[in-house]
């Protein structure tokens, strides 16, 4: 299939390629470390709102060490194809079983039997997570960066009382709020931040400031229970004011002209990769793996694996100012105490909000080069 994008700003040694898949897309990834036969393969899952292009910092010493690293951009993002835009399009595919059948399609393409390592960040951590569950003979460790896995889901007991609607008690709040992934699940949301009033490019640029380390009021803690009250300690871009969209939630934290000059971390140019990628494709596509996991089929779905756990060494990974490890409370425990039954070791890397591979890339890479390494000789 012919294609005709923009080259994409990456470093000598990163190549960017598509790959036509079993399961119907034409995968855009970005590789290092390709040239020569036999190298363990590392897969590198992005999440939201990102592409392959996240992962750029980590890539090419993770292939000096000897490994062919595969990046792609995943189903409903950036330059990959085949899939439906449209909010009334199917949602199976975007399930989180659909999306390890798209990792499996690409390996399969690229003649990769199973690789060393899965590694996801946001919501591509529950999609390497759910790699390493079901299929931990192609999946043999996996690297959680940013959301913790709590296990699979679990049958309801009989006589069971129905939760409370936790929705009606954020919206009932004397400041109503609701929760970020009902709001990403609307069929408002993808047009209010395409369209919103700053553009695109600056609505990324407060959204990733407000969630990094930038940003001085994240101080992330362990909230006590899924409730009302103790969500809405979340910052804003989390738990929302019940009459607000994304777009008008970060805009009040746009950084300066002076701090945009000086984030290193991700400065104009490269930001511009995305907002050029999200303009051209809108947003859909990544909110369609919300509206999955708001709605009852997945969580059906994956009843079948109810009661496994992943078996295979793993570690988790994320930023000491990122809301996100304590963002489901329980979580994060229940991943450390036992959901993840090989698992070596929990990193919070000073310095680092949510963004952490881009945020300090240094610190990841020494973290996965070192268990990658342990992997090998082990």
């Amino acid at each position: 299939m012919t294609h005709t994008f923009a080259p994409l700003p990456l470093p000598e040694g990163i190549r960017s390629r598509h790959v036509p898949s079993g399961t119907g897309l034409d995968m855009h990834v970005l590789e290092a470390g390709w040239e020569g036969e036999g190298r363990p393969c590392v897969l590198l899952l992005h999440g939201f709102p990102e592409l392959a292009y996240s992962w750029r910092k980590v890539m090419l010493p993770l292939a000096a060490a000897g490994f062919h690293v595969v990046a792609p951009d995943q189903r409903g993002y950036g330059r990959t194809t085949g899939w439906d835009p449209g909010y009334d399009g199917p949602l199976e595919p975007f399930r989180l079983l659909g999306i390890v059948r798209d990792a499996l399609g690409l390996l399969d393409a690229l003649g990769v039997r199973h690789v060393a390592a899965v590694v996801g960040h946001d919501f591509g951590s529950p999609v390497a997570a759910w790699c390493a569950l079901t299929r931990p003979d192609v999946f043999r460790s996996v690297v959680l960066m940013s959301a913790p896995f709590d296990g699979t889901p679990r049958f309801p007991s009989p006589g069971t009382q129905t939760a409370v609607d936790v929705h009606a008690a954020l919206a009932a709040l004397p400041r109503p709020r609701k929760h970020y992934q009902w709001y990403y699940s609307t069929r408002e949301a993808d047009a209010q931040m395409c369209r919103c009033a700053q553009g695109v490019h600056d609505f990324l640029r407060a959204y990733y400031h407000v969630k990094s380390a930038d940003w001085a009021e994240n101080r992330p803690h362990r909230l006590r229970a899924w409730d009302a009250d103790e969500l809405a300690k979340l910052p804003t871009y989390y738990v929302m004011d019940f009459d607000q969209d994304m777009a008008r939630t970060v805009a009040p934290h746009m950084p300066t002209a002076a701090q945009i000059a000086a984030c290193r971390w991700l400065p104009e140019a490269e930001l511009r990769v995305y907002s050029a990628e999200y303009q051209r494709t809108g947003f859909q596509g990544g909110l369609q793996w919300y509206r999955c996991r708001t709605q009852a089929g997945e969580s059906d779905e994956l009843l079948l694996y109810s009661g496994r756990t992943i078996d295979v060494p793993s570690m988790f990974v994320a930023g000491a100012s990122d809301w996100g490890v304590y963002q489901k409370p329980g979580a994060y425990e229940a991943m450390l105490d036992g959901a993840c039954s090989r698992m070596t070791a929990s990193h919070l890397i000073a310095g680092a909000g949510h963004w952490v591979q881009q945020e300090q890339p240094e610190a990841v890479t020494d973290l996965l080069l070192r268990f990658l390494q342990d992997r090998r000789r082990g």
